[in-house]
């Protein structure tokens, strides 16, 4: 499967925008949470396959349940680490002289 990283942006900033919405609401807000916790788990596996994805959904269920988290944007800091951080990481090249 092919993944295209502007299609995932995308994707991570609506839900990060469906997760911070629910702040909006004052006395449902928290109700809400409790539904879009299990969803957002389950989307940001499907989204990023493997380890760091089921971390990640772990990461984005309890910052969806605990109160006043819902700012972060975890989706989305997940597609920076995913697309723009680790590939900083995994680019490095070391040159070295042999004497």
């Amino acid at each position: 499967m092919k993944i295209k990283p502007n299609k995932l942006l995308v994707k991570s900033l609506v839900y990060d925008a469906i997760g911070m919405a629910s702040t909006a609401v004052p006395l449902v807000g928290p109700l809400l949470d409790l539904a879009w916790a299990p969803y957002a788990a389950k989307k940001m596996s499907e989204m990023y396959p493997g380890k760091k994805g089921k971390l990640a959904s772990v990461i984005v269920f309890i910052e969806e349940i605990l109160p006043f988290t819902d700012i972060i944007p975890t989706f989305t800091l997940m597609w920076f680490y995913t697309f723009v951080w680790k590939k900083q990481e995994d680019g490095q090249i070391i040159e070295v002289e042999a004497l």
